[in-house]
C-alpha cells in the first residue's frame, strides 16, 4: 500500500501539534516521489495572529509542511523508520517562490520529487497546491542523521 495515515505519518515524523503539518500521505512512490495533504483549519494556533482580519498561512509554514514531505519520502526510500534520537535536517532552500495565499478551509497538497540523492544531501523538488492551483514551490536540500 502507498499510502499512510497519520499513525503511520506519526512514526516517520518527530513533530507533534502543533508543529506536525502532515495529515495523509496519499501516494509515494520510493526513489521519485510522494504526495500528501494538510488540511488547514481556523484553528491553527497562528491563525490568531497572521492576521487576525485576514487569515493566512505563513509561508515558512507550507515550506516546513513541504520539507516534513520530503523527509518522509527521503525515509520510506532508505526503509528507515527512525529512532528518538535521529532527526532531519534542512541543509537549503533555494528558487522558493509564492503564488497565492493559503487560507482556513483550504486543503494544502503537498508533492515531493527526489531530483538527486549524494554524500548523504537529497536534494528535491517540492510544489504546494490548493485544488490545482499552485501556492508554492522549491527546491529543498535536506539530511538525515540517525543515531
Amino acid at each position: 500500500m502507498n499510502s499512510l495515515d497519520i499513525h503511520e505519518v506519526l512514526k516517520y515524523l518527530p513533530h507533534r501539534y502543533p508543529f506536525l503539518l502532515i495529515d495523509r500521505v496519499l501516494d509515494f512512490t520510493k526513489n521519485e516521489s510522494l504526495t500528501a495533504i494538510k488540511n488547514v483549519t481556523i484553528n491553527e494556533p497562528f491563525f490568531q495572529g497572521h492576521f487576525p482580519h485576514h487569515p493566512v498561512m505563513p509561508g515558512v509554514l507550507i515550506v516546513e509542511a513541504m520539507a516534513q514531505a520530503c523527509a518522509i519520502l527521503s525515509l520510506k526510500t532508505l526503509d528507515t523508520v527512525p529512532n528518538a534520537g535521529s532527526v532531519y535536517y534542512f541543509v537549503g532552500i533555494d528558487k522558493a517562490r509564492f503564488k497565492r495565499p493559503v487560507e482556513p478551509g483550504d486543503q494544502l497538497k503537498l508533492q515531493a520529487l527526489i531530483k538527486r540523492k549524494m554524500k548523504g544531501i537529497w536534494l528535491f523538488e517540492a510544489n504546494a497546491y490548493v485544488g490545482e492551483e499552485l501556492c508554492c514551490s522549491a527546491e529543498l536540500m535536506c539530511t538525515y542523521k540517525g543515531i
